[in-house]
């Protein structure tokens, strides 16, 4: 089976599944060069063109470790894209400046596929007051871009008041069945296919939920529909169904998830979907509505919490207890994991409602009253003695094993 193309700017041929470089493997909190390599140049032999990255993906180690991952001839062979980090522009210099900065850290004289990264109404219109526009076209003049995009978590009308306000080439936006009604959702797509503005999807598998551990009820849907596939292979397929995609997104962490999803786009193609498979990802949809909580996709735009929660991990935690039912296990892997036990305190009672985070939030999610919610339900008044009681656990429980392995 071979990678399908689909339809870039300018008719370019971009493969189906695009490889997204913000949740590379790691070792020890940092990206495991090694092995993310292996997995890079697996994707390539799979016939993968299309190479995602930004300057906050690993708290700023992504870009570079791309540009080393491509080297030996590689990078000739894949599109490269990245983004301009609009909270650090101040001036038209500082644009220019990042740019040069990140051809360095990719370590390649032109950025394929060039983004203002998560903009809104606001960051845009800033933006254009300090001449992005000019910028984009200077840039995609002297051969530094080739094209010039934008990705967005906003809402349906400033997604449209944007894209009729440039000659944009492409748009990227967060969409999977659970969003279809969200954000610039499936209108959005609709409108940029309109105008013939390719779309790239991020978050396809909704951060992972919808591919993960996924509740029985939800399961039971897969397993009565008509054909069997994984539950990632469920979303990607629904996603392609869209002639309007150009590439879907996958922050692959394995060679069995790359090998998963190239399978997949081997034959994924627009309005390929029979009414009976749509029905069956209708009801999932519905299904998942009725149990999550909080719509963080665990992109970490919030992080680092100046107070150290781990809100993403939180708020995973959280919604994994109410999809599968508050299960006691879920609480008690956030006891060990947030609470201090297995790793640093991060939970979310530590919370001081500084609004950092509720700024940074592309989802537009009160992150501090989610907190609370979290904190409530998932810690209550003796979670401080629980933690305690299970720190004194722990060793007691490695002792008793050991002392089991020594009596057989």
């Amino acid at each position: 089976m071979s990678m399908l193309y689909r339809e870039g700017p300018d008719g370019e041929k971009l493969s189906a599944i695009g490889f997204g470089c913000m949740r590379l493997p790691q070792k020890a909190g940092l990206i495991d060069e090694k092995e993310a390599i292996r997995e890079i140049h697996h994707a390539i032999e799979k016939g993968i063109n299309y190479f995602d990255t930004a300057v906050p993906y690993h708290l700023g180690a992504s870009e570079p470790f791309l540009g080393r991952a491509l080297a030996g001839g590689l990078r000739e062979k894949v599109n490269i894209a990245t983004k301009l980090p609009h909270w650090a522009v101040k001036s038209r210099d500082d644009m220019d400046a990042i740019l040069e900065r990140q051809l360095a850290n990719l370590r390649t004289d032109r950025i394929d596929y060039y983004l203002l990264h998560s903009i809104a109404a606001d960051s845009w219109a800033k933006l254009k007051n300090l001449g992005v526009k000019d910028f984009l076209k200077d840039a995609k003049r002297c051969g530094k871009i080739r094209h010039y995009g934008f990705s967005y978590h906003g809402d349906k009308r400033s997604f449209k008041e944007i894209l009729d306000d440039f000659d944009w080439e492409f748009c990227q936006l967060q969409y999977n069945y659970i969003d279809a009604d969200s954000q610039a959702g499936t209108e959005g797509i609709e409108y940029a296919g309109r105008k013939g503005i390719p779309v790239i999807v991020m978050e396809p598998l909704h951060g992972g939920i919808l591919a993960k551990k996924l509740p029985k009820d939800v399961t039971d849907i897969f397993d009565s529909a008509p054909v069997k596939r994984t539950p990632a292979e469920w979303s990607f397929r629904w996603i392609l169904n869209r002639p309007e995609i150009a590439v879907v997104l996958s922050g692959m962490n394995s060679i069995e998830q790359i090998d998963e999803n190239t399978a997949t786009a081997s034959d994924a193609l627009p309005n390929a979907m029979s009414e009976e498979e749509l029905a069956v990802i209708e009801a999932v949809k519905q299904k998942y509505a009725e149990k999550i909580k909080i719509s963080c996709t665990g992109c970490r735009y919030c992080m680092p919490c100046p107070f150290h929660v781990n809100i993403p991990e939180c708020f995973a935690a959280y919604n994994n207890y109410h999809m599968f039912n508050r299960n006691f296990t879920n609480k008690l892997q956030y006891l060990g994991r947030m609470g201090g036990v297995l790793s640093d305190r991060s939970f979310a009672g530590m919370c001081r409602k500084c609004g950092k985070c509720k700024k940074a939030c592309p989802q537009g999610i009160d992150i501090p009253k989610e907190l609370a919610k979290v904190s409530s339900e998932m810690e209550g008044p003796t979670f401080k003695v629980q933690i305690f009681l299970m720190k004194l656990a722990m060793p007691l429980q490695a002792k008793l094993a050991m002392l089991g392995r020594k009596r057989k």
